[in-house]
């Protein structure tokens, strides 16, 4: 499992200094691309809001267990 760690730290590595390193690119962008961005930046939000709102007893119940840990001193309440 360390090596594929290592691996996708590598694929990032790689995939960001090809972005950074692209030379200049005569492109065009049109009217329409910052509305498809916002597009893309609301559905974001929504989609991650209604993650967390199918997953929230779950949250909670491990936030729920974490901080109980913590004010027992670490001792397991079992």
């Amino acid at each position: 499992m360390k090596s594929l760690g290592h691996l996708i730290t590598l694929g990032i590595l790689v995939t960001f200094l090809y972005f950074v390193s692209v030379g200049e690119a005569y492109a065009y962008l049109d009217p329409g691309t910052g509305s498809y961005m916002f597009q893309l930046a609301i559905a974001l939000l929504a989609g991650g809001f209604f993650a967390i709102k199918l997953y929230w007893r779950r949250i909670k119940a491990f936030f729920g267990s974490v901080l109980s840990k913590r004010k027992n001193g670490g001792k397991n309440s079992d």
